[in-house]
């Protein structure tokens, strides 16, 4: 039952920032907390971006990798927490860049978040079609690999637009339909990958613990395809590794993201905002490391490539269960995009709603009876698909999502740091107190790691985009944007 007081105190709030209560206010602590869990999904980027960190330090870059990652991601999302606290509204990270630097700020922060979630929904959707068809249309006989490279390109692109255009269908549907799957997406994840981590251990030949702190070179495997170009560094390759946890445990500014639609947001939205990551964090390491202990043998393991994960639960695991495994894991991965088109869907729409995209009259209307973002929903399905025809190689779309987020995830943070009791002196229920300054440095430090790693060979492609999308903001912005766009309405207009 939904406390009727609690939605009034919500609309008051919002209220304030300038907005009425469009959207249909109804998911609770939980279902915040869900769509964030489901997002970042360790069935998802752990299990398809796994080769990303045992490809370049073995064991010990999964099981040292992971955590230093998590602990870095954590840090992004406690501060993020704090002035999700303090700015409840759809808007997420570009409303609080604008409240605290400035619209300039606003804008630019809500371009690159944009472009993040929009790329990682391509990421996703791409990750799963890789998914399903290596992993379970073998066992009926499948092989696309007897295809054409051309004929392969297309059927991922055809796979991955019914993969994209049935989670937008869903997202119409309306959010009592995304929240239900949302929430069984975040208790279906974390049995599944319970059930996985036990059995492996289980099914392992041996519980080698030594695996876990053994550093291995194994960069210019597979020979055919490298995950990684061959490198005499261990240190460097290590680093490299770190696109694992970094790409898995993103996604969490959802639960900011759809606080116009979270009752008592204000305290629900940053609790699930940490709450994913911490959960995300504890259970991903058990599961990965888990796969590393399972494998029969390591240097074997190596050779497999992007299939290392599905090699080694196939090669331990009976055939009947590892397939059961293998279809609740896709389960959770599609619903990881479908959370993530609601999410990039209601950052469009607030984008959108003050007026910072083309067409935005049109992309911020809501449905009057299923109180949604319909255009929002499928501009955004559109836009990924597109971005998929441009850079179908899934390492390099993963390397841009991981920065044009990251990036957006440090606006934020660095303008509270500035603006930190001085012109920020009203914070939410939900605050770090002191630590939020040390937490917000150590964030500054980490996005500079993060844009080194992520445009490395053979993602150097990612190099250009960012650039060609920095050089488009720039140009854009100083052309007129900056006269015209106004920003939020808790920021003051442009003068003339």
């Amino acid at each position: 039952m939904i406390d009727q007081e609690m939605l009034s105190k919500d609309t008051q709030t919002l209220a304030r920032f300038g907005y009425r209560q469009e959207l249909l206010r109804r998911m609770g602590g939980f279902s915040n907390y869900a769509i964030s869990l489901s997002i970042i999904c360790i069935l998802a980027g752990g299990i398809t971006s796994f080769h990303l960190g045992f490809a370049a330090a073995g064991g010990a870059g999964i099981a040292l990798g992971w955590p230093l990652g998590t602990l870095l991601a954590i840090g992004f999302a406690a501060t993020m927490a704090q002035v999700a606290s303090a700015f409840p509204t759809a808007g997420g990270l570009y409303h609080w860049a604008s409240i605290l630097g400035g619209r300039g700020w606003g804008w630019l922060t809500a371009w690159l978040n944009l472009f993040g979630l929009v790329t990682v929904l391509g990421a996703i959707n791409v990750g799963t079609y890789l998914f399903i068809t290596g992993a379970m249309l073998p066992s009926l006989g499948v092989d696309l690999s007897t295809l054409s490279e051309s004929a392969r390109f297309w059927l991922q692109i055809g796979g991955v637009a019914l993969i994209t255009g049935s989670q937008a269908l869903i997202n119409h549907v309306g959010i009592r339909a995304t929240t239900r799957l949302t929430d069984f997406s975040g208790v279906l994840i974390l049995v599944v990958a319970v059930v996985l981590t036990v059995s492996l251990l289980v099914a392992a030949p041996s519980l080698d613990l030594s695996r876990l702190v053994r550093f291995t070179n194994y960069s210019g495997l597979p020979t055919s395809a490298p995950v990684w170009p061959r490198g005499e560094s261990t240190a460097w390759l290590f680093l490299l590794g770190l696109m694992l946890p970094a790409y898995t445990i993103t996604g969490f500014d959802a639960s900011a993201h759809t606080a116009e639609e979270t009752v008592n947001a204000a305290h629900n939205a940053p609790r699930g905002i940490l709450r994913s990551v911490l959960v995300s964090g504890i259970f991903g390491w058990a599961m990965l490391c888990a796969i590393v202990l399972a494998m029969p043998d390591l240097d074997a393991a190596a050779q497999q490539g992007d299939r290392v994960v599905v090699w080694t639960i196939s090669s331990v695991l009976p055939a009947w269960f590892a397939a059961l495994l293998f279809v609740g894991i896709a389960i959770a991965q599609y619903l990881c995009g479908l959370a993530t088109v609601t999410s990039a869907s209601r950052m469009m729409f607030a984008f959108a709603r003050d007026g910072g995209l083309p067409f935005s009259t049109k992309i911020r209307r809501v449905s009057s009876t299923r109180r949604v973002p319909v255009t929002a929903i499928w501009v955004t399905c559109v836009l990924a698909i597109a971005f998929t025809l441009y850079t179908p190689v899934y390492s390099t779309i993963t390397s841009v999502s991981v920065i044009f987020l990251y990036l957006s995830y440090l606006m934020p943070t660095m303008l509270g740091l500035r603006a930190y009791g001085r012109t920020w002196t009203t914070f939410g229920p939900w605050t770090l107190g002191v630590h939020f300054r040390w937490m917000a440095c150590v964030c500054v430090v980490g996005i500079v790691l993060l844009l080194v790693i992520g445009v490395q060979p053979p993602n150097g492609k990612a190099l250009g985009i960012i650039v060609a999308a920095g050089l488009l903001a720039a140009v854009t912005w100083f052309g007129g944007e900056r006269r015209r766009f106004v920003g939020p309405p808790a920021v003051k207009p442009p003068t003339a």
